[in-house]
């Protein structure tokens, strides 16, 4: 029982400011690398997990992209990457407030490349899950490996789930043509930001209430950050709300260590609100530390 995550392969390249950024002047920041990619990242929080987890993505053949496939396979990912000799390796600049909030500047590189000869079919079985980054579908290069895989997991009986990954490529990409695209998955995991842009709608539960009706998904869970996460089959709802207070030392990656606890629960049969806390310990567990990865 596998989940196949499918989408963005990345190198981060963080920068943790001292002190509000000065405009057109410099601003102390302690700078690292460390790996990054939506996708990638589940991935690697789901094997921290004990989960049999498989990623397929796209990176150079370069150095940053060779090191990226050790890294994921030494940390028990089962990583499917294709690497690409005429793009580099995706690179993200992540620019890390004194508040711990963090602007992203990505270069996506190879993961523009992703293309349908590049999924597995090994990995398309009944009783695996595909967990589908939504930046895949929100740029015209990948967006075809991106509705093959849904295809190749409606085919095969599997679970489906889907992340809308970033609130501006998706109002850029459309609201309607991203709901069609995704119609009928058994989860779909946005932020509340994107949840607006998908709905209109500013209230959480009212959110994820409408997203469940606008594109027939199963389950619909809306994650707010500090806030906690709502959860809604469309007819029942569950709030939850953080019950200690999180240092935030960086938010890069919270969003898909949340995903990856959410569903190792849900995979496991857990009841919506344990799903949930369990989602809200592995995000806090990332927004505690420096890096998009366990």
């Amino acid at each position: 029982m596998t989940v196949v995550a499918v989408g963005d392969l990345m190198v981060d390249v963080v920068a943790a400011a001292a002190a509000p950024l000065a405009h057109a002047s410099d601003t102390e920041a302690r700078v690292r690398w460390t790996g990054g990619g939506a996708a990638a990242n589940v991935a690697a929080w789901l094997a921290s997990q004990g989960k049999e987890v498989a990623l397929v993505a796209r990176a150079g053949d370069d150095l940053a992209g060779r090191g990226s496939v050790d890294e994921l396979r030494a940390a028990g990912v089962d990583a499917h990457v294709t690497l690409d000799d005429e793009r580099p390796t995706g690179t993200c600049v992540v620019v890390i407030g004194a508040d711990g909030e963090r602007t992203m500047l990505p270069d996506r590189g190879a993961n523009l490349a992703l293309a349908p000869d590049d999924l597995p079919a090994s990995l398309f079985a009944q009783g695996n899950h595909l967990h589908l980054s939504g930046y895949v579908l929100l740029h015209e290069g990948p967006r075809a490996a991106g509705l093959a895989a849904l295809d190749h997991a409606r085919e095969a009986g599997m679970t489906i789930s889907v992340d809308p990954a970033s609130a501006a490529p998706l109002r850029a990409c459309g609201a309607a043509r991203f709901l069609e695209w995704v119609r009928g998955v058994d989860a779909l995991l946005p932020n509340l930001d994107e949840a607006r842009v998908l709905t209109g709608a500013d209230d959480p539960e009212a959110a994820a209430r409408a997203l469940v009706a606008a594109a027939g998904a199963r389950e619909v869970v809306v994650t707010l950050g500090a806030g906690g996460s709502v959860w809604t089959d469309g007819r029942d709802a569950v709030r939850d709300a953080p019950e200690d207070r999180v240092d935030v030392v960086d938010t890069t990656g919270a969003g898909d260590a949340f995903a990856a606890g959410w569903l190792a629960a849900w995979r496991d049969g857990a009841a919506p609100a344990a799903a949930l806390a369990a989602g809200r310990a592995l995000g806090g567990a990332a927004a505690a530390r420096a890096g998009a990865r366990p």
